[in-house]
């Protein structure tokens, strides 16, 4: 099974007939003169935070519509440090909002300048969760997103849905505790669009590198690095009873470093619709529990289970894992964002030895492969294995399917 990824990023102009750069006040806020310039800069424009400074975006910036145009952070930025200051703000989903067409937002090489903070740390200790904005909403047709730098973001960081042909690269998040505390949410990228290609972005967070949601066509992630989150993930999908379309996605060549799960798919109870031509290939994992993750028995374990509609409605067509290697940790672990007893996401009667877990539902697959993946060892040398239900499938899925040691198949090309 091959996933044909294409990008038909729409030119972007090499220079601009105007220029704005962002002026910058101590001990003020610096958006409002942003917002009131783009009366006149949002099209044809350079928007520029320039290098050695450091601007105060107290209040979260919403650039409109841009058209032929390009925000460069080329200095630094900081969100307030106060929690109570960003939640009276009328909890702006986005900080900033980016919409327009053929637009590039893009940081420096510079290891020094271009980074945002956020200052997560205090909501993080403080386990705060009302009001949380996202750091940036990037939501274009034909845009290139590059060369950003997240500091302790408050929770997620590149959010995509909806977006067209977009090219995001060499961005990096750092969402790190310097205390016993999790940064909860604090994804990598949202990628519910079409036509995007991923590629060259280091992130090290707490929760997923990168969550592939519902309308996503044509997503191509490869060539990153993750740590310390919860995986390259597709879903949740379904939740509600809603109906979910997924089709084209291709992870390959990441490296996914004491990360919870590697490849991970979700759709909830009672969920609707399809996901179809999704393939993580070229992995290699150190220290991860659940190396390859399927269910279709997502919930939101704080709650009651769903009732909506049938157990799982969520169909799978054509999911490929392939050559996956490295390590997978089989030792008592228990990861930061587990706040209850039993951990969310425990996985009944495993051994912690599994390297797969497909936890299906009868006549909802077709057409899913794992191969390749002998590469991957417990850390402790245990022998590896495997759970699966094999009344849930019908064909050899390249394993096979019991709760019990894992033995490749003809499918699965030993």
């Amino acid at each position: 099974m091959i996933v044909s990824i294409t990008l038909a990023l729409l030119p972007l102009v090499s220079a601009y007939s105007k220029t704005f750069v962002v002026p910058h006040v101590d001990g003020q806020d610096d958006s409002p003169a942003v917002v009131a310039a783009l009366a006149n800069y949002s099209s044809d424009s350079l928007i520029l935070f320039k290098k050695g400074v450091t601007y105060n975006l107290w209040t979260p910036i919403n650039f409109g519509s841009l058209t032929n145009s390009e925000i460069a952070f080329e200095g630094n930025a900081t969100l307030p440090i106060d929690i109570a200051t960003i939640q009276a703000e009328t909890y702006p989903k986005y900080w900033p909002k980016i919409t327009g067409t053929n637009v590039t937002l893009r940081g420096t090489t510079d290891p020094d300048w271009g980074w945002i903070d956020g200052h997560g740390q205090q909501w993080w200790d403080a386990v705060e969760q009302t009001n949380r904005p996202k750091k940036i909403g990037f939501l274009v047709t034909g845009g290139v997103l590059k060369d950003m730098k997240l500091w302790q973001p408050i929770a997620s960081n590149f959010y995509l849905t909806g977006s067209k042909n977009v090219h995001a690269y060499n961005n990096r998040v750092h969402a790190v505790s310097s205390t016993k505390a999790f940064p909860f949410n604090t994804d990598g990228f949202g990628a519910g669009g079409t036509n995007l290609l991923i590629e060259n972005n280091h992130i090290v967070n707490g929760d997923d590198c990168i969550a592939i949601g519902n309308g996503a066509n044509n997503v191509h992630f490869r060539n990153n690095y993750c740590e310390g989150g919860h995986g390259m993930s597709v879903g949740s999908l379904g939740k509600d009873g809603s109906v979910a379309l997924v089709q084209n996605i291709l992870f390959e060549n990441v490296v996914m470093k004491n990360q919870l799960y590697a490849a991970r798919f979700k759709s909830w109870r009672g969920g609707n619709g399809v996901a179809r031509n999704v393939t993580w290939r070229n992995i290699v994992v150190e220290n991860v529990p659940f190396p390859i993750y399927v269910t279709q028995n997502y919930w939101n374990q704080a709650l009651p289970l769903p009732t909506t509609g049938g157990i799982n409605n969520t169909h799978i067509e054509n999911m490929l894992f392939q050559n996956f290697s490295g390590t997978q940790l089989d030792t008592p672990y228990v990861e930061g964002s587990c706040i209850t007893d039993p951990c969310w996401y425990a996985v009944a009667n495993a051994t912690g030895n599994e390297i797969v877990i497909f936890d299906l539902y009868p006549n909802t697959t077709s057409n899913i492969i794992v191969k390749d993946i002998s590469g991957i060892k417990p850390v402790d040398n245990a022998e590896p294995a495997v759970m699966c239900d094999p009344t849930a499938i019908s064909k050899d899925v390249g394993f096979v399917c019991h709760n019990g040691p894992y033995v490749p198949t003809v499918a699965g090309d030993a």
